[in-house]
């Protein structure tokens, strides 16, 4: 069975049932997600992964949070050639720039060489129940693409 990566970090727990819901969809597209917390990885390990989905909370005015900040870097020594990936998270629209961490994920993958292959999952705060139907529905996505890809 192929695995999909999913990374996250959470402040509040908001992007944590993000990443619960979408691996819920990697599972139910037939494919199994592995869930690992952005502080317990490095970019050297989505190497070992056809499919990565990136998740985080958008800190401040638009920035990655302090715990994402190493494995952003990290992500400049890296080739994601051949990679799908998507990203995902939640955020605050009182703030003048509305998940802008989400950006700064997908524009580093697209930089590193990854295929977006969904547009990015921006949510406010935390997800209601059809919010996390939309989730499960990129966890499908990218296990039906990761399927196709190996056919």
């Amino acid at each position: 069975m192929e695995k999909i990566i999913i990374v996250y970090a959470s402040l509040t727990g908001n992007t944590e049932e993000m990443a619960e819901s979408i691996a819920e969809g990697v599972r139910e597209g037939g494919a199994e997600p592995v869930v690992k917390e952005v502080s317990g990885v490095s970019a050297i390990d989505l190497l070992s992964y056809k499919a990565m989905i990136l998740g985080t909370y958008t800190w401040g005015d638009g920035e990655l949070p302090d715990e994402f900040v190493d494995f952003y870097e990290e992500l400049d020594d890296i080739s994601l050639e051949g990679r799908q990936a998507a990203v995902f998270g939640s955020g605050d629209s009182s703030y003048p720039e509305f998940c802008g961490a989400v950006d700064q994920l997908e524009q580093k993958l697209k930089e590193r060489g990854s295929a977006i292959a969904a547009e990015s999952l921006k949510l406010e705060l935390d997800p209601s129940s059809g919010e996390k139907e939309t989730c499960r529905a990129l966890g499908r996505t990218m296990a039906g693409l990761l399927a196709a890809a190996g056919s």
